[in-house]
């Protein structure tokens, strides 16, 4: 099975090894992603401006691979604060609208202690 990495050039892939996503067997896995600012990489105090951040990022990534938040099957949410996750939810409904994924949040410390949330999906690329 061919393999195609997709690199977001966050610092943290070449430090940790991995790779923004990996599209493989129709499937596009997008790791785990935290809310940096994509242009100056600065970490934004606000749970929400994390949030939307990170949605920003994976949607590139899934662009890149050919697919979009659409086609988003399976999410998994990372807060390391409960009550941080009710203030993102507009942005996760408008985002995953259409696509309705199966989805979990978990209550877990993150890389920073600056990060306040991550999200990683799962999509099924689009017939051609």
């Amino acid at each position: 099975m061919e393999k195609r990495f997709i690199s977001s050039g966050s610092e943290y892939e070449a430090k940790i090894g991995y790779s923004r996503a990996v599209v493989a067997g129709g499937w596009v896995f997008v790791a785990g992603t935290t809310g940096s600012d994509p242009q100056t990489g600065a970490m934004p105090e606000s749970v929400v401006e994390q949030c939307e951040n990170t949605i920003g990022t994976i949607s590139r990534a899934l662009a890149e691979a050919g697919a979009s938040l659409d086609d988003v099957v399976r999410v998994n949410y990372v807060l390391p604060v409960a009550e941080d996750f009710e203030a993102c939810w507009p942005i996760l409904s408008k985002a995953f609208a259409k696509a309705k994924p199966a989805a979990m949040m978990i209550v877990a410390g993150l890389i920073s202690p600056q990060m306040k949330i991550e999200i990683e999906v799962t999509a099924l690329l689009p017939k051609a």
